[in-house]
């Protein structure tokens, strides 16, 4: 059993699998396991601000009995006002599991190495791995336990990153289109299909939004320009033009395919009003769900 979530290919697929089941009973009864976190702390330490991974895994902490410090981008500054390594050394001392939300994905790794309890990657630059695992939870509500076929347009960002990873662990189909200059990482793209070659999982990769999005059971985007890339947005926003995730593009899925975005939507840009707020959309279920499926990560990883 792994310590950590830092990687979505940390959790095997028999781990998905227990993390899923106990994500169910945690939503269909959650007054069950009101005392699991009873007497252990937990510290949020967010480079970036946050909405849903902020309040998601809080509520979720305290809805188990635990407790929770939530230390911002003016609390801590790690590697600016002291060193990761000596930050994770005391705080080891203190805290029963921490939630990382950073810029750096290496800052996530250096902590992890100095910290024995549970470090959780809550969003890097390079992956979201709780963000994929709820998506895929959500997906099996819908579509029970077939395989689902999902399309990604949009930007090879983090999200895709760990999207790639979980279908490979699943087996499920996942097609992504993405602006030339705009691909997910090569490494990762790699490890996904070494992965896939074992699970019976297919990923496939290319440019055209209507090619990936043919006969899909969902279609998934996310903002073109993320924290940080501001400066990018004149650029990116003429390199994704014919990406936007809207009515004409939905139609190339399957009849009442499911339409998924992991917020915060800039709409009107990757994705329009009329199919964000459609009776296809599960985007609000999605993010219900980061609730449900933390709250089963954190216990599995807690040893429950």
């Amino acid at each position: 059993m792994k310590k950590h979530l830092i990687s979505a290919a940390d959790f095997t697929p028999s781990e998905i699998e227990k993390v899923f089941n106990l994500a169910a009973k945690l939503k269909r009864a959650p007054e069950k396991y009101r005392a699991r976190l009873a007497g252990r702390m937990f510290g949020l330490i967010f480079e970036k601000p946050s909405t849903r991974t902020w309040v998601s895994f809080e509520a979720g902490i305290f809805s188990l009995g635990g407790g929770a410090i939530f230390l911002g981008p003016e609390d801590i500054k790690l590697g600016v006002r002291e060193e990761v390594r000596d930050v994770a050394r005391v705080l080891n001392r203190y805290l029963s599991g921490v939630i990382l939300r950073t810029f750096s994905h290496e800052t996530i790794t250096e902590f992890e190495k100095h910290f024995k309890h549970p470090v959780i990657n809550g969003l890097s630059n390079f992956e979201h791995p709780c963000q994929a695992l709820a998506d895929f939870f959500t997906l099996r509500e819908r579509l029970g336990r077939k395989k689902p076929v999902l399309a990604f347009i949009g930007d090879g960002n983090n999200v895709l990153n760990s999207l790639i990873l979980v279908a490979a662990r699943l087996g499920a189909v996942l097609r992504y289109a993405t602006p030339r200059g705009y691909e997910p990482d090569r490494k990762i793209v790699s490890l996904g299909r070494q992965i896939a070659a074992k699970t019976g999982a297919s990923i496939l990769g290319g440019h055209d939004p209507n090619e990936a999005a043919c006969g899909a059971d969902a279609l998934y985007t996310d903002v073109w320009v993320s924290m940080g890339e501001e400066k990018m947005r004149p650029k990116k926003l003429k390199a994704f033009r014919g990406m936007q995730l809207n009515r004409a593009l939905l139609a190339k899925a399957k009849p009442g395919a499911y339409v998924m975005h992991c917020l915060p939507a800039h709409r009107g840009e990757e994705i329009t009003d009329e199919v964000i707020e459609s009776r296809n959309s599960i985007v609000f279920d999605q993010a219900e769900n980061r609730m449900h499926v933390q709250k089963a990560v954190l216990l599995h990883l807690c040893g429950f």
